[in-house]
């Protein structure tokens, strides 16, 4: 059977005990992933000359290889052109694109270093999958370098229409880049049809059904949403249910409802608006004051880039504003912290929680969405409040969805919450429930390998 090699950004480092250390796209591939798997990528070292040869670690078999960047190479590739003109243009927000022609120049030149040092641990019948936004060209500077079995893209962040991506000036090479692909997968149905649809209009190739058809390739796009192990997620809540931690929390509460987000500080996520519709529902619901805690976790990501500088000052100056005008002396309505909380503490807190807020500005798909879901216990289940532009609206329609930008949306969306009989609770719940345990980790990888199995 051949080979799967994984190829991403970062790679997980793997554990003393076995297995990788918790991450989003770990945590959907750790159990996919086998003995005899190659998973490549940065090693998240920024050094003063790499050598570009990769060092290498195992872990049950599998084999972690890494290589470095140079500070000119990460400021480039990844706080510029990745971070600053790809992270912002597939999130709708082309306000906040930067561009400079040498930022791409070192974008394609870390994914041509990616496939020189991969190249020589290839073998001829290897399956490649990558993933993600940083390494749109490694198909074909691997095909520049000789390699000619089958390579298959995964997005996990959305796609765009036409008429947004043509704002990137190298949008046209992104795109045949994205054509040497054998399979190329996205979080939705409408990510796949933005992206045929940029193929049909901006590559010059054909387009019959969901397949691309270049020169001596056919490139297959499917919509493959990614899940969680639901069942997992659901036990391990359970347990850190009855640990001190979450008693700790729950005595914090003195019988208050609570309202839960977790995400990365990002602008992506909707952070201001969401606290904006919390003040709302204080403001236009007062019947919930001293009734209603809400915890925002929100750990520090990418602090080098200029516009999460901004966005995190701006949630403390909001916070503090949203304090100062409804706290009393024995109720502080806003919890917010910046430092990562434990997966196994999250799962506790999502299953105490009355209320998940999950209402990012735009979304590939979501996961804290689907892990809120299944943390909850099924006899007296929380309310999933979901922004529509996430990918996980697609299959979780029964929670209550709302457009992010609409600060009394969320706000009203957070009353229906509180009021809702637990007999409506309990029926919405049955539904997300069964969604969120039928697409699975497990499923998504199967769906996409069998899918470059078959290229």
């Amino acid at each position: 059977m051949a080979r799967l090699v994984i190829v991403s950004n970062r790679v997980p480092p793997p554990r003393a005990t076995g297995g990788v250390s918790a991450g989003g796209l770990a945590v959907a591939l750790q159990s996919f992933v086998e003995p005899g798997t190659l998973w490549f990528g940065w090693s998240g070292r920024v050094t003063e000359k790499p050598s570009g040869k990769p060092g290498f670690a195992d872990g049950q078999g599998v084999t972690y290889a890494t290589i470095d960047l140079s500070s000119e190479d990460y400021d480039r590739f990844y706080v510029g052109f990745a971070n600053s003109s790809l992270w912002p243009l597939l999130h709708f927000r082309l306000g906040l694109m930067r561009y400079r022609r040498e930022d791409f120049e070192g974008y394609l030149v870390v994914n041509g270093n990616f496939a020189d040092a991969l190249m020589p641990m290839l073998r001829d019948d290897d399956m490649i999958w990558v993933h993600d936004y940083h390494l749109i060209p490694l198909a074909l500077a691997l095909r520049e370098r000789g390699f000619n079995g089958r390579i298959g893209f995964f997005l996990h962040i959305p796609f765009v229409p036409a008429s947004v991506l043509e704002a990137l000036p190298p949008a046209r090479d992104l795109l045949r880049a994205l054509c040497a692909y054998d399979v190329v997968g996205f979080q939705t149905h409408t990510h796949l049809e933005d992206f045929l649809d940029c193929a049909r209009r901006f590559t010059g190739f054909a387009v019959e059904g969901q397949e691309v058809v270049t020169n001596g390739r056919r490139v297959r796009a499917i919509a493959d949403p990614i899940g969680i192990d639901a069942a997992g997620f659901a036990r391990v809540a359970a347990r850190s249910a009855g640990t001190a931690y979450i008693q700790r929390v729950r005595d914090s509460l003195i019988g208050r409802a609570l309202a839960i987000s977790a995400e990365r500080l990002d602008y992506s996520k909707g952070l201001p608006n969401r606290f904006e519709g919390f003040a709302r529902l204080l403001s236009r619901f007062p019947q919930h004051h001293r009734h209603i805690s809400m915890l925002q976790i929100a750990a520090r990501s990418r602090e080098d880039v200029a516009e999460y500088q901004v966005l995190r000052r701006e949630l403390d100056r909001l916070a503090g504003d949203i304090n100062g005008r409804f706290s009393q002396f024995d109720w502080v309505p806003l919890r917010y912290m910046t430092q990562t909380v434990a997966r196994t503490k999250l799962a506790g807190l999502f299953r105490a929680a009355r209320i998940g807020l999950v209402t990012p500005l735009r979304d590939g798909m979501n996961l804290v969405a689907k892990e809120f879901v299944a943390a909850q216990d099924p006899a007296d289940p929380g309310v999933l409040i979901l922004s529509q532009f996430a990918g996980a609206a697609e299959e979780l329609s029964d929670a209550l969805l709302v457009n992010p930008y609409d600060p009394d949306a969320i706000a009203e969306a957070m009353h229906v919450a509180l009021e809702m009989s637990i007999d409506e609770r309990r029926e919405r719940h049955a539904v997300l429930r069964r969604a969120v345990f039928d697409v699975t980790a497990a499923r998504y990888c199967n769906v996409f390998v069998d899918a470059l199995r078959g290229a």
